[in-house]
């Protein structure tokens, strides 16, 4: 296994601050940047140095990453607002969806192989995906339920205004299933 890159040895509070910087520098002036990022290195103490090249491979690397991230969410915004999906909860189920959809894809990929073609390392990946799946579903219940719940109110607020009866509030109640 090669070692690992001088780049990963970087504590998270740098790393940070390297992808800012890049950002900010509009992945460019890595001359710059390597001269500032070894400055914090040697005031943190640490015996490591990192070289123009090694930020910039790292960099390129980063910023097809943050190209990708932006290129998804001008998607999702313009497919959302398409669908005219202004409400969180509709945008949360929407990529509930479609993580959904790239594990079952996954998933499918492992089944069709036998024996050693089964890589442990997409089993762990996909485990970890329908984790944060199953995860993110909690979130979508507890807005839904808010979500009720502002339904709920509004129907007691137009029988204290008189613009509903009780009647008309308990059916409604009881047909979105919250009596």
């Amino acid at each position: 296994m090669p070692p690992p890159r001088k780049i990963d040895l970087l504590p998270p509070e740098l790393r940070q601050w390297l992808q800012e910087e890049l950002r900010a520098r509009g992945f460019s002036q890595y001359e710059d940047l390597a001269e500032a990022l070894n400055f914090r290195l040697e005031e943190a103490g640490l015996g490591l140095r990192i070289r123009k090249s090694a930020i910039h491979a790292w960099g390129s690397e980063y910023q097809e990453f943050v190209r990708l991230q932006e290129q998804a969410t001008d998607w999702a915004k313009e497919w959302l607002g398409d669908m005219g999906m202004d409400d969180q909860a509709q945008r949360q189920n929407v990529l509930f969806q479609m993580l959904t959809t790239l594990a079952f894809k996954v998933m499918q990929a492992e089944v069709s192989k036998q024996g050693a073609e089964i890589s442990p390392q997409n089993l762990h990946f996909l485990a970890r995906m329908m984790k944060d799946v199953m995860s993110s579903s909690g979130i979508v219940q507890a807005m839904r339920e808010k979500e009720r719940k502002e339904q709920a109110g509004k129907l007691d607020a137009a029988v204290a205004a008189g613009e509903v009866t009780e009647d008309f509030r308990q059916r409604a109640r009881e047909i979105m299933g919250f009596a």
